[in-house]
């Protein structure tokens, strides 16, 4: 292995959450009134944020009079239901554990809200990820490296020797930000072909290939 330090995202990454994501995103579309999302369309509006993924998913946007009532009733139905269907994808477990077993350093850095973000870390991974940074007031969220800035400050580490791993465009662009190298992961939430076009450069099938790079 030849990085101490591995900061990872966590979903289309970690974790295979997209199901919970469209279930919640469509009972609060229906429940004000509006024309629910297919699979396809939840997948390709993810990564930004829960509030991008629903700015996206409601008609006009921020500009939906609904608009906050509408978010609102997400995240609610979020918080209860984000472990309906949500589990790690085959082989994540298996290589946080290898790291850790070797002494590597883990943490997440996602654009999900803060709350889901530590619930989900701590049920799923407990002590593998030692640091699990989401979405807050008072700091910038990816692209933008100032997650990966504070994850480092909290796992007390340097950027040297370390590497990001994650699904999406939006990974490729916080990595070449954070002035770190991007493992481009292909189970997640965007193909191939879209990758290469936004920047991705180094890429594994399987989360084992991780511990070979």
């Amino acid at each position: 292995m030849k990085y101490n330090t591995y900061i990872f995202d966590l979903d289309g990454t970690l974790l295979d959450s997209l199901d919970d994501l469209m279930l919640s995103c469509n009972y609060a579309l229906r429940a004000n009134g509006m024309p629910e999302r297919t699979y396809d369309e939840v997948r390709r509006f993810v990564g930004n944020g829960v509030k991008k993924l629903m700015e996206r998913a409601i008609p006009d946007g921020l500009d939906n009079p609904k608009f906050e009532k509408t978010y609102a009733e997400f995240r609610a139905h979020y918080m209860e239901h984000n472990l309906d269907h949500t589990k790690p994808y085959n082989g994540v477990m298996d290589v946080l554990k290898s790291l850790r077993d070797n002494g590597k350093r883990v943490a997440v850095v996602s654009n999900k809200f803060y709350a889901a973000t530590q619930e989900l870390c701590s049920h799923f991974f407990g002590s593998l990820v030692e640091v699990a940074i989401g979405e807050r007031e008072g700091i910038n969220k990816k692209p933008a490296p100032d997650t990966v800035v504070e994850a480092f400050r909290q796992l007390e580490v340097s950027k040297e020797n370390a590497v990001y791993v994650g699904d999406s465009d939006v990974d490729v662009q916080t990595a070449r930000n954070s002035g770190l190298p991007c493992i481009s992961v292909l189970w997640g939430f965007r193909d191939k072909e879209f990758l290469i076009a936004n920047g991705a450069t180094t890429f594994v099938s399987s989360p084992e290939e991780i511990l070979s790079i």
